[in-house]
């Protein structure tokens, strides 16, 4: 238990990959430990599109587009969104909201971990180019020469998405254990359309989030760690 408890805490998100591929081996085995995970009535309803090599070469180079012409809109002026949303190219197409205004009470503990990892990466509070630049790894995976893609099934409702979680925990474990390291990532699921575009998704799957999958390189950022607050909880 005392092993198991370290483990469990040693998981951090990578933020810088190699680029070395993963073997198909390797990534099956991770996949088979994580198909265990429980789920409402054994239904496992979320899709997984694995994206590597030539693939998720096109998905980065189309998703990196959309965003250096959201980006000037997103931390510009009313006028600039609106021209956004009327324009439309690089307006999200996602399935889900994933730019949305936090409860206040949870706004505070976001602020604190954003200012924790700018801290953590030297860029000051001011330098909005180093802040662009850093969310822009976003849409290079980091390096990753890996992404899984997630769809839930709509008409499962919430539970889809309750199920999901459970799977991206088991998912993010497994591949810990196997010597790789992970980064869930709810930005991926801004725009669906370049992931739709290479993939055959089933009917009524809508995409929630990607996980960006590698070996992990030596770069600090791997050792961020912003620590977990207390739960909200009563007995």
């Amino acid at each position: 238990m005392k092993e198991f408890s370290q483990f469990i805490r040693s998981r951090r998100s990578i933020r810088d990959f190699k680029p070395d591929p993963i073997q198909r081996e390797l990534l099956e085995a991770v996949l088979e430990d994580a198909k265990w995970s429980p789920s409402w009535s054994n239904t496992h309803p979320y899709f997984l599109a694995i994206a590597e090599g030539e693939k998720l070469t096109a998905i980065k180079n189309e998703l990196l587009e959309l965003f250096d012409i959201a980006y000037p809109a997103v931390v510009g002026s009313k006028w600039k969104k609106f021209k956004l949303f009327f324009t439309r190219p690089g307006w999200p197409d996602g399935d889900y909201r994933t730019y949305f205004k936090y409860p206040a009470r949870l706004q505070k503990f976001r602020i604190a971990t954003g200012k924790a990892l700018y801290d953590f990466l030297k860029i000051e509070r001011g330098d909005a180019k180093a802040k662009e630049l850093q969310w822009r790894k976003n849409y290079e995976f980091f390096n990753a020469p890996c992404v899984v893609f997630v769809f839930v099934h709509g008409k499962m409702r919430e539970y889809s998405i309750l199920d999901a979680g459970i799977y991206l925990q088991s998912f993010m474990l497994a591949a810990e254990a196997h010597g790789l390291g992970t980064c869930a990532q709810g930005t991926l699921a801004t725009w669906a359309g370049p992931i739709r575009k290479h993939f055959e998704i089933p009917e009524d799957y809508k995409l929630i989030v990607g996980v960006s999958v590698g070996y992990k390189s030596d770069a600090a950022i791997n050792t961020f760690n912003a620590g977990r607050r207390d739960l909200d909880l009563s007995f």
